[in-house]
This record gives C-alpha cells, sequence and structure tokens, in this order.
C-alpha cells in the first residue's frame, strides 16, 4: 500500500533527508520516498498508518506540516 501526502515547508535536501529519517523509523512503514520540488512523500506500507504517526514524524524532523 502507498499513502501519498504534502510536505509544507521544505526548502532543500537537508529537508527531504530529515523528513525521509523521521518518516522510515514509523513502525510498519517499508520505503518513504521524498520530492523536493513539489513536496510530495509517499509511504509505502503493507497496513495503513495512522495520519496522525505521519504528521508527529514529519514535525520531529523540522518545522514541516502535512497535507
Amino acid at each position: 500500500m502507498i499513502a501519498t501526502y504534502t510536505v509544507q515547508g521544505m526548502t532543500c535536501g537537508h529537508c527531504v533527508n530529515h523528513v525521509t529519517e523521521e518518516v522510515e523509523q514509523i513502525p510498519g512503514v517499508s520505503a518513504v520516498k521524498v520530492t523536493l520540488d513539489d513536496g510530495r512523500l509517499e509511504v509505502t506500507s503493507e497496513a495503513p498508518i495512522d495520519f496522525d504517526r505521519i504528521v508527529e514524524a514529519v514535525a520531529e524532523a523540522g518545522d514541516y506540516s502535512v497535507a
């Protein structure tokens, strides 16, 4: 299953790395792909991941928000 979100506030490759690292730590997540240009966050998992967990992980990475 792949869920897609939009992360706002990322400005560089370091932002992408921080978001990727934090979301990868969520239990059940098997892959994460973040695109800086459009703020796209793709989360691959076998079961749905609670949206609040995604929001928490992205916030932990920095001053970013998820839509």
